[in-house]
């Protein structure tokens, strides 16, 4: 039994594994444009941005990934995420990447708003270009700044990785739970624990070494 709750599990979270990476990939760059929309001279554009970080920010990601999941069929009558598993892991990314994405983008523009005009002024007295003084001057600055906030929400994106079983996507957790009804044991579910205290703990460590490189700008 032992082993058999070890291969479900490892399954499980190689499920979890891919809703991670694949999230990260599509939100990390996504934020990016967002925050440029919110620092937007045009108006029309950060009205839109602002709003969709409120909407994203204020609302709970459970909630987003039911509407997401069953607000197309119910309101165009068709399924726009596919059948199966795979449309419903489509579903579970696009909730999870436009929900990040905003977290992310108030994290950049914070990190991008928080370096003084000074060394605008002075990249512009050095005769730099605005995309040389960005790339230059600010872009690693920014990154320094932004690391601890952007680790704290990659660890609890692990986390809510959990939440894709609303719309039956097993990862890990679901394997776990799945133990109680199957065999009438409990202690499956315990062991998930086990898993993500491991994988948050390997991530802790790579954005530490990640924070050390940056020391130089202390």
């Amino acid at each position: 039994m032992f082993q058999e709750v070890i291969i479900e599990l490892t399954v499980g979270f190689g499920k979890t594994l891919e809703l991670f990476v694949l999230t990260l990939i599509g939100s990390v760059p996504l934020g990016l444009v967002i925050a440029f929309g919110s620092m937007s001279k045009i108006k029309v554009l950060k009205f839109i941005s602002r709003f969709f970080v409120w909407v994203m920010r204020g609302t709970p990601l459970m909630l987003q990934l039911i509407i997401v999941y069953y607000g197309p069929g119910l309101i165009l009558n068709q399924n726009i995420w596919g059948m199966g598993s795979n449309g419903r892991l489509i579903a579970v990314l696009f909730a999870f990447i436009i929900n990040y994405a905003a977290y992310f983008s108030e994290i950049y523009r914070g990190g991008i708003e928080s370096i003084s005009e000074g060394q605008y002024e002075a990249g512009q007295v050095l005769g730099l270009t605005k995309k040389q003084i960005f790339t230059n001057i600010v872009l690693l600055q920014v990154v320094k700044r932004i690391i601890p906030p952007m680790s704290n929400e990659i660890i609890t994106l692990v986390k809510d990785t959990s939440l894709a079983r609303v719309i039956a996507v097993y990862e890990v957790i679901w394997m776990g739970q799945a133990f109680i009804k199957s065999a009438g044991i409990i202690w499956p579910l315990f062991m998930t624990g086990a898993y993500y205290l491991i994988f948050t703990g390997i991530l802790t460590i790579i954005i530490g070494k990640i924070e050390e490189k940056f020391e130089y700008f202390n």
